[in-house]
């Protein structure tokens, strides 16, 4: 199973969609339309964004790798 983090290839903006979509063996455009769908529901979709962004390493750095 694939390991959480952002992949170098397929960003676009952090990485982040298309890491959990790498994660799960989902296309990364599906993950990208539900997270924009769950920003028409209240709550803190772009503070998880911002999170996971922050926490989630991207491919190749150490913290990935370790």
């Amino acid at each position: 199973m694939n390991t959480l983090q952002r992949p170098l290839d397929g960003r676009i903006i952090g990485g982040v969609c298309a890491g959990l979509a790498q994660r799960f063996g989902w296309k990364p455009l599906t993950v990208r339309i539900l997270f924009l769908l769950s920003c028409l529901l209240p709550g803190p979709q772009f503070i998880a964004y911002i999170a996971l962004w922050i926490i989630m390493p991207s491919e190749g750095s150490a913290r990935a790798t370790a």
